[in-house]
């Protein structure tokens, strides 16, 4: 585990090293606009697959993907007007249909894919340096709550190969909702 807590290092050394992990196939724990999460190069697959070790994660729940705006978004999904909607509400991971699946096959699911646009700035400055996108998660073991809580991280995390950027405690929220868009109508998986 290596720590990067933001108070003590400045902001361009902590996108340098976290830059450096991804194309590495490092695991990176990262503050969100919603909770701490797990990410990682979505292309890599043995980085992906090592999330699903770290989070002990069965691989039938696929990942999802941040990418940094609705450009990056349509090269992997099929977006219409009316889904940009949802994708610009950062708090909403949106259930799309895949286009041809160059990423890691842990994060399609029957030709979808989900995916979100953060607004948090570290980790849409690590976006937009890394310029591919990042698998992800919520950054807790399976069965346990997603959290915005340091501590919490520090004892999930503490025995695993990750590096952990250390914002403090996040404020209160709850991870991103899920919105499967892939039909007609609007199905809600996750409140």
């Amino acid at each position: 585990m290596n720590i990067l807590k933001i108070d003590s290092l400045k902001l361009d050394d902590i996108l340098k090293i976290s830059i450096e992990s991804l194309k590495k196939g490092e695991i990176i724990v990262c503050p969100t606009d919603t909770v701490y999460g797990l990410i990682c190069d979505a292309l890599n697959k043995k980085a992906v697959e090592k999330i699903f070790k770290v989070k002990k994660r069965e691989t039938s729940k696929p990942l999802g993907i941040f990418v940094k705006d609705i450009k990056n978004a349509k090269k992997f999904a099929f977006i219409d007007k009316n889904k940009e909607g949802f994708l610009k509400d950062n708090k909403v991971t949106a259930i799309l249909r895949a286009k041809k699946e160059t990423l890691s096959e842990l994060v399609y699911k029957d030709g979808t894919i989900g995916m979100r646009i953060p607004n948090y700035e570290i980790l849409n400055l690590i976006l937009e340096k890394f310029g591919k996108p990042v698998a992800q998660t919520s950054a807790n073991i399976s069965g346990k709550f997603a959290t915005t809580k340091i501590d919490d991280i520090l004892g999930q995390f503490a025995m695993e190969d990750v590096i952990i950027i250390d914002a403090g405690d996040l404020p209160e929220s709850k991870p991103s909702q899920i919105v499967d868009l892939t039909k007609n109508n609007i199905k809600i998986i996750r409140e």
